[in-house]
């Protein structure tokens, strides 16, 4: 029998300093049927020159180069129409595959009933410099995860929380197909296509470690929550299809926490008018109580009680949350 193909979309964006030991770790993988596109976003750095010096002496890695930057979410579903595999993977080219990743997740994939479609693992930590910092689970003496992975139906435990390692995932083409890939008008992809998809399909964790998620000052997840941060209308716009999409009082409570959670880090990075708005949909869902109320106050004179946030990173964290 035949190995499924795997389309791997590489996604560049002044990626230069990380994109040789990338590249290199998507061509060095032991699963023998891999389909390579890259996607360059426009960068400004040498990842150009060094894609094109990798086409020059490997021909079947497909290249897309744009002269506009569109964002990642565009440049995904552009390769992904291009992409011809049974499973994808979205790889960040500031990232690193270990050598058997493919290859133990679609083994994986393949011992699952088939409505599992999504699939995700654990990964280390890794710095600018490639030094280790960590793992994503943190692990108990008595072998408990933190955040603990959810299995099967696990809508609304992504409208709840946080758990997936993004750069750890595995996607079956046909869940891609059924959602028409990313939604291009967001910033960015990760939550709502968590919501979109695991409303269909069930997930799987594997709990092995099969990437490394490099943690700079640039890359996407260290953006959030600052002030002005465009990425708060695509939350609030993910929230706003979740609405639509919960069945039942579990996952209404579950939405609840997370608007809640999204309007107090609105609130406490001075973007008040998304924090105005996330309060005014936790009110449409029937979920305001005395806490949020004090916050809704709190919000309407904005009262600038940033501080205690940087208070917290520099405790919890030993920087500022700035």
């Amino acid at each position: 029998m035949n190995a499924p193909l795997v389309s791997v979309i590489c996604l560049c964006y002044n990626h230069g300093r990380f994109l040789r030991q990338a590249l290199d770790s998507v061509l060095g993988q032991t699963y023998p049927n891999l389909e390579i596109l890259v996607v360059d976003d426009l960068s400004s750095d040498d990842s150009v020159a060094i894609i094109e010096e990798y086409v020059q002496r490997y021909p079947f890695i497909q290249f897309l180069r744009h002269r506009q930057n569109k964002g990642n979410c565009y440049s995904f579903n552009e390769a992904f129409r291009w992409s011809k595999g049974d499973y994808v993977i979205d790889f960040a080219t500031d990232d690193v595959l270990h050598p058997e990743r493919v290859a133990r997740q679609v083994a994986a994939f393949a011992a699952l009933p088939p409505d599992y479609g999504v699939l995700y693992t654990d990964a280390d930590l890794i710095d600018e410099a490639s030094h280790l910092l960590g793992r994503f689970y943190q692990r108990s003496k008595d072998g408990a995860l933190s955040p603990a992975p959810a299995q099967g139906d696990v809508f609304a435990q992504v409208l709840s929380r946080y758990f997936i390692c993004p750069p750890t995932v595995m996607v079956k083409r046909r869940v891609l197909e059924e959602l028409n890939g990313y939604d291009a008008s967001l910033a960015y992809e990760d939550f709502d296509f968590w919501v979109r998809s695991s409303r269909n399909w069930k997930y799987h964790f594997l709990d092995q470690v099969l990437c490394q998620r490099r943690m700079h000052p640039h890359s996407l997840s260290r953006q959030l929550y600052k002030k002005g941060d465009q990425q708060l209308a695509s939350t609030i716009q993910v929230i706003r299809k979740a609405q639509q999409l919960v069945q039942n009082p579990a996952e209404r409570k579950a939405l609840q926490r997370r608007i809640r959670y999204e309007a107090r880090h609105a609130y406490l990075t001075a973007n008040y008018r998304q924090a105005a708005e996330l309060l005014s949909i936790l009110q449409e869902e029937g979920g305001v109580g005395g806490s949020d109320r004090v916050l809704q106050q709190l919000v309407r004179y904005r009262v600038p009680l940033q501080f205690v946030r940087k208070w917290y990173h520099r405790w919890r964290y030993g920087r500022s949350g700035a």
